[in-house]
């Protein structure tokens, strides 16, 4: 198993978003999961330190993070010996965390982990990373959310892409995505303090608050 002084060397410099801080709390969620639906904890905890292991820095990096962060782990995991189908478990886990990946969650490990790292994008913790995705992106922070994107999501002419949208695209649709009971359940209040969060930013915009 990785020890927790490796897997943060893995993180240093990263993104605010994905960094260290982001893998603590997803293998926290992950391995909480895992007990709760009868998971093997240990691959789940394998799949979670190594989930976002930064890809080189290339275009497409971010979008394919979650193959190279595959084949990182079980270089990784086979210089410790590890069995090829307990490497195949952790690495299917890791492909199939994304959101919007083509490998979905098929094994309760791979649900425990899905669910862990979609659930840091949601509550009081999921309004930050929006921020900071944002910033990073050289987005507003704040700023009018057209019809046009509401009902279809294109953004209009001269639109930013702003938290808002991320929240009205992506993160309103996680809890209907998650996999297992214990994650929908963990996901009620966060979800709820997320659109509450929007909710009241909406009315702040427009003076009414």
């Amino acid at each position: 198993m990785p020890t927790v002084e490796q897997a943060q060397a893995w993180y240093a410099g990263t993104d605010p978003v994905h960094d260290w801080s982001h893998v603590q709390r997803v293998t926290t969620l992950a391995e909480r999961i895992a007990a709760a639906e009868g998971a093997d904890v240990e691959i789940v905890r394998a799949a979670a330190l190594l989930h976002d292991v930064p890809a080189p820095p290339t275009p497409e990096a971010r979008a394919r993070h979650h193959l190279w962060a595959a084949d990182f782990a079980a270089d990784v995991l086979a210089a410790e010996g590890w069995p090829t189908d307990r490497i195949a478990a952790v690495q299917h886990c890791i492909r199939a965390h994304r959101f919007r990946g083509d490998e979905a969650p098929t094994t309760p490990e791979a649900r425990a982990l899905f669910d862990a790292d979609k659930l840091d994008a949601i509550g009081a913790i999921g309004a930050l990373r929006a921020g900071g995705y944002a910033a990073r992106h050289n987005n507003p922070l704040a700023g009018p959310v057209s019809e046009l994107f509401r009902a279809t999501g294109q953004l209009d002419a001269d639109e930013a892409h702003t938290p808002e949208h991320e929240f009205i695209i992506k993160l309103s649709r996680i809890p209907g995505r998650l996999t297992t009971q214990t994650g929908r359940t963990l996901a009620e209040q966060r979800s709820a303090f997320l659109a509450d969060f929007f909710a009241q930013l909406e009315r702040e915009l427009a003076g009414h608050a």
